[in-house]
């Protein structure tokens, strides 16, 4: 029954063509907003950070900006992705679709739990592939990835879509109707990147807001993003002779 039921869910939002294409479609979109306005913020970052008389060649610096471009990316698509994958609970109650579902010899926790994967299935599918057009665009900017590296990203994406499923279920799991759905991955789009210290770093903020936003998993998420992304990057400044101290503070 289980299977059945994740199955069914999964189905009937790929069939959506306006949800799949606005979850696949808006992490490319940040994609390219991102490279656009928030490329040269990081780049700039950046630079400024190296001491003074140190250079570094373009493709390095690149593939850095690159790297927290992609960590960016994927650490808010994977949540706002969520919600958009979610409405289909949402769509069950609109059309009364969800009263068949409580009538038939199903229990309540085995229907929640096959929105959960569903919705998990969903998600990691978009995710995944937000991910490979990020290395794509990793390989034309600067690529210092090992395997390593790529299989770590791929776990914190897992880690990320799971918190993201089950943070999209607890809030919209009171809502009745698309519109209000819509309007809730809305502000959660708009606030979360903010929130979760992907366009921002999290030191940039209040003392008082550094240990509510230190309280979420999300934040976390986003560190574990960068990290993997970046790693290779760091260490490339290390093997061409960047002392210690200056790669710390880079970072």
């Amino acid at each position: 029954m289980l299977k059945s039921l994740v199955r069914r869910n999964i189905k009937l939002f790929f069939k959506d063509k306006g949800s799949f294409l606005t979850a696949m479609i808006t992490p490319l979109i940040l994609l390219l907003l991102y490279s656009t306005f928030l490329g040269k913020i990081y780049r700039d970052s950046f630079a400024s950070s190296l001491p003074a008389g140190v250079t570094v060649s373009d493709a390095l610096l690149d593939g850095t900006v690159g790297g927290q471009l992609v960590a960016s990316l994927l650490a808010v698509s994977c949540v706002t992705v969520s919600f958009c994958v979610n409405l289909i609970m949402i769509q069950d109650k609109t059309t009364g679709a969800i009263r068949d579902l409580l009538m038939a010899p199903v229990k309540k926790t085995t229907l929640a739990l096959a929105y959960y994967l569903a919705t998990l299935a969903s998600s990691l599918i978009i995710s995944m592939v937000t991910f490979s057009v990020g290395l794509i665009y990793l390989a034309f900017t600067g690529w210092y990835l090992t395997v390593g590296d790529i299989l770590l990203v791929i776990l914190d994406i897992f880690l990320l879509c799971m918190f993201a499923t089950a943070l999209s279920s607890i809030i919209c799991h009171p809502l009745s109707t698309q519109g209000a759905a819509s309007a809730v991955g809305t502000l959660v789009s708009a606030c979360y990147g903010f929130l979760c210290g992907a366009y921002m770093p999290i030191s940039s903020f209040g003392e008082g807001l550094q240990k509510v936003l230190s309280c979420l998993p999300g934040t976390y998420g986003t560190a574990l993003l960068k990290n993997h992304l970046m790693q290779g990057s760091f260490e490339e400044m290390r093997n061409i002779g960047f002392p210690g101290e200056v790669v710390d503070g880079i970072r």
